[in-house]
């Protein structure tokens, strides 16, 4: 059974059973709250901290059950991996597109291109156009999850090909404010920084981290994709941003903050929301349901979210701004030819005189005030050097635990040595690295660091 499935089917089962035994409904709640933790995999530091989420699941349940109560709406809530948060949380962690950049947002000279004989609906994931729902995690990266979309669909559309790109290299390569990685940004000055560095590298090249980390220089040479111009669709004009999603998966600005966003389950949503914008997604394709009209929405907040990681907002809407200001801030990428061939890989380069393997990382070996003398290389692309200058780590899990020789994804387990362990799988491994130039061999120190 599908997390969406199994929400409904806990909602209903709740509702009965607070039908039946409405003297015991604390308890009820709580075998629901357990059943829910076993789904989503939700395991807590404390008994206190276990007993707080509960409380607020509880507050979460009554809201969605409110909501569906009415029986008139034109959506549905449900339980769904963020029913343990509050909503200043949710806001929080998910969001990640700030209004206060607005002033700031780069605008384009070009006119949006007019599509005649619109079809009635569209739907680009048919086409090939859309790669898989991503999750942005607790990083308000929404901004590069948008503009990756944007580029994702164009390209397929141009090329043929569809290529999951890296939102990763945009969290920590394009630095010029507004954008600020995990911190919030803008869609246009990403499309901007792509133009200007001649491309944008793959999501498997360059994989997503879910926070701020240091660019990886020599991976914005590697550039699977590139793009020529990028176009802002007229502010308040529905019609024209009809007219971009007919051509392409646009990105746009919304208002995500409101409640019924976090729980939001399936149907057309159509408020209550704001039109200040504060979360950004992608529009990629537009339908009509029972006499309502609708846009078809990517969001970043993974497949456990709404419609397997989509949402139906609704269209024609009375409003000029759209549903939760959604025809206020649109954007789309301009791309005419085909991409470059990537580059061969080359060695990467310690020093003047020293270097590593392509696909290997220098790391030094013997350093004297704040100058290395002698290098070794690690087997793995951008790994993190250990001090203890003899191993390195994945730079996804780049704390060393040199005692034990294990890499770990933070500190909390470096300060938790049992809980490390017990997670760490038992097929451990070695892979070894050697000196290219000198042939001095040394002994990475990889065991296994899936948890």
């Amino acid at each position: 059974m599908n997390p969406s499935s199994l929400s409904v089917f806990l909602l209903t089962l709740f509702l009965v059973s607070h039908t039946c035994l409405s003297s015991s409904s604390s308890q009820t709640t709580s075998e629901l709250f357990e059943v829910w933790c076993k789904q989503y995999g939700k395991s807590y530091s404390s008994a206190q901290e276990k007993l707080y989420r509960l409380s607020v699941f509880e507050d979460n349940l009554a809201f969605v059950t409110q909501h569906n109560d009415m029986g008139n709406s034109s959506y549905t809530l449900s339980l769904n991996d963020f029913s343990d948060l509050t909503h200043h949380e949710f806001k929080s962690s998910r969001l990640g597109f700030s209004p206060s950049f607005l002033s700031l947002k780069l605008k384009s000279d070009r006119k949006p291109s007019v599509v005649r004989d619109l079809p009635s609906s569209l739907d680009w994931r048919k086409k090939g156009a859309v790669t898989n729902v991503k999750d942005q995690g607790s990083c308000g990266a929404c901004w590069a999850f948008s503009t990756t979309g944007a580029i994702e669909g164009i390209n397929k559309i141009v090329t043929g090909s569809l290529i999951s790109l890296s939102e990763q290299e945009l969290v920590d390569c394009d630095r010029v404010y507004p954008n600020n990685g995990c911190n919030g940004g803008l869609m246009d000055d990403a499309f901007r920084f792509v133009i200007d560095n001649n491309g944008i590298d793959t999501e498997e090249d360059y994989p997503y981290k879910g926070w701020d980390d240091t660019c990886i220089k020599k991976k914005l040479k590697r550039n699977a994709v590139t793009i020529d111009d990028y176009t802002d669709v007229p502010s308040n004009d529905e019609e024209q941003l009809l007219q971009a999603v007919a051509s392409q998966p646009v990105s746009v600005g919304i208002s995500g903050s409101d409640m019924g966003f976090q729980l939001y389950s399936k149907g057309i949503f159509n408020g209550p929301c704001s039109t200040s914008l504060d979360h950004a997604v992608l529009i990629v394709g537009y339908g009509s349901e029972n006499g309502g009209d609708y846009w078809i929405v990517k969001n970043s907040w993974g497949t456990h979210w709404g419609m397997n990681g989509y949402m139906h907002m609704l269209r024609d809407h009375s409003n000029p701004k759209g549903i939760c200001g959604i025809n206020t801030l649109a954007s789309y990428p301009i791309k005419t030819g085909e991409n470059p061939p990537l580059p061969p890989p080359g060695p990467t380069r310690c020093d003047i005189f020293t270097h590593c393997a392509a696909g290997e990382t220098c790391c030094c070996a013997k350093r004297v005030v704040g100058i290395c003398f002698s290098w070794r290389c690690c087997e793995l692309d951008s790994a993190v050097c250990c001090k203890d200058q003899r191993h390195c780590c994945p730079r996804d899990y780049p704390i060393c635990d040199t005692e034990r020789t294990l890499c770990l994804q933070s500190n909390e387990q470096l300060s938790t040595q049992s809980h490390a362990t017990g997670n760490l799988t038992s097929k451990a491994h070695e892979s070894r690295g050697s000196l290219r130039k000198s042939g001095r061999g040394w002994g990475s120190m990889i065991r296994d660091w899936i948890l």
